[in-house]
C-alpha cells in the first residue's frame, strides 16, 4: 500500500511538472486568439524564450532576470507578429509558421557558434535555477501515513513557476469573464466591428492580448532551462507549443478546460517516463518508443475528433480594418 501511495504521489508531482509549459502556452494561445489573432508560433517563441532564459543563466544572472530576459525576447517575436498580423493584415498562419522556422534555426545556430557545443548552451549553475519553494515542509509531512506523500510531491516540491503557471489558470479565467478589459478582448475575436464602432481601437486591443501571449510563452520557455532542465539543446520543446494548441481547442478556448487537457497530456507523458523498463503485465512487452508517442497521439486524435466541432471565436484569423 505504502508502495503504491509513494508512486501515485511520484507520478503526481512529475505530471504538474510535466504540464506546466503546456499550461502556459495554451493559456497564451487562448489570449491571443480570444482576441481574434490566431498564434501557431507558440512553439517558437518558447523555444526562443528557453534558449535566452539559458544563455543568461549560464552568464551567471540571477534566475528572476533570466526570467525577464526570457519574456522580453517572446514578447518581442509577439510584437513581430502583431505587426505582420495586425498592423499589415498579413496571414496569421504563414506568419506564425515563420515565427516557428526562425526560432529553431536561429537558437541552433547562435548556440553552435557562442559556445561550440553542438548548439547545446552550458549548464545553468544550481543557484541560479528556480528549485522547489518548501523543500523543508515538503519532507517533514512526507512520513506523514496517508496524504503525506500526496501533499510532498504534490504540493510542496515544486519551485514558483510551477505556481505561477497554475495560479495563472484561474486568474486568467477572471480576466476574460469577470472583466471590463476580458470583456472587450473576447469581443475583439468575436465581433470587432461592434467593438470599433463603440469607440475601443480593435488593433491596440489585439497588441495587449499579444502582448499578453508573449509574456505566457516566455515563462514556459524559461521554465524548460531554469527549472526543469539545467540547459538548452536545440528543438528542446519538442512539439509542446502544438500540443498546447490541440489543448487549447479541446478546452473551447476556455482557460480552465485548457489547463484540464494539458493536465492529461502531461499525465501520459509522466507516466510513460514511468513505465519505461517496468514489467508491469503485458505493459512490459509494449515498445518503449510507443509510449513515448502517447501525448503526440492523443493530440492528433483531439485535433481530429474535435476541430471540426470546436466553436471558434467568429472572427479568428481575420484582419479587421475600419473601412469594412
Amino acid at each position: 500500500m505504502d508502495e503504491a501511495l509513494l508512486t501515485l504521489a511520484a507520478l503526481l508531482g512529475a505530471t504538474l511538472r510535466v504540464a506546466v509549459p503546456l499550461v502556459l502556452c495554451a493559456l497564451a494561445g487562448v489570449c491571443s486568439e480570444r482576441a481574434g489573432v490566431i498564434d501557431i508560433g507558440l512553439e517558437g517563441k518558447m523555444l526562443a524564450a528557453a534558449f535566452t532564459a539559458a544563455c543568461l543563466g549560464a552568464l551567471g544572472w540571477p534566475a528572476p532576470l533570466a526570467l525577464l530576459g526570457a519574456c522580453g525576447v517572446a514578447v518581442a517575436l509577439s510584437m513581430v507578429h502583431g505587426f505582420a498580423c495586425i498592423t499589415h493584415r498579413g496571414d496569421q498562419i504563414v506568419s506564425g509558421v515563420a515565427l516557428n522556422l526562425i526560432a529553431a534555426g536561429l537558437t541552433a545556430v547562435l548556440g553552435l557558434v557562442w559556445f561550440g557545443q553542438g548548439g547545446r548552451t552550458p549548464d545553468v549553475a544550481a543557484e541560479h535555477r528556480y528549485t522547489a519553494l518548501f523543500p523543508e515542509a515538503a519532507q517533514a509531512v512526507r512520513g506523514w501515513s496517508g496524504v503525506g506523500p500526496l501533499l510532498a510531491e504534490g504540493v510542496l516540491q515544486h519551485d514558483a513557476l510551477v505556481w505561477i503557471a497554475f495560479a495563472a489558470v484561474p486568474l486568467l479565467g477572471w480576466l476574460l469573464y469577470r472583466t471590463r478589459f476580458g470583456l472587450r478582448l473576447r469581443a475583439a475575436g468575436e465581433n470587432p466591428a461592434t467593438l470599433e464602432a463603440a469607440g475601443v481601437s480593435v488593433a491596440w486591443l489585439r497588441y495587449r492580448a499579444t502582448l499578453l501571449a508573449g509574456v505566457l510563452c516566455g515563462v514556459a520557455g524559461a521554465y524548460l532551462t531554469l527549472a526543469q532542465n539545467a540547459a538548452f539543446s536545440p528543438n528542446m520543446t519538442a512539439g509542446r507549443g502544438f500540443m498546447a494548441l490541440a489543448a487549447m481547442v479541446f478546452g473551447q478556448w476556455r482557460p480552465g478546460r485548457a489547463a484540464a487537457a494539458c493536465l492529461l497530456f502531461g499525465f501520459l507523458d509522466a507516466l510513460a517516463i514511468r513505465l519505461q523498463g517496468a514489467s508491469v503485465g503485458l505493459l512490459s512487452a509494449v515498445p518503449v518508443q510507443l509510449l513515448q508517442a502517447l501525448p503526440y497521439l492523443l493530440t492528433v486524435v483531439l485535433l481530429a475528433g474535435f476541430f471540426g466541432r470546436a466553436e471558434a471565436p467568429a472572427a479568428l484569423g481575420r484582419p479587421y480594418s475600419k473601412e469594412r
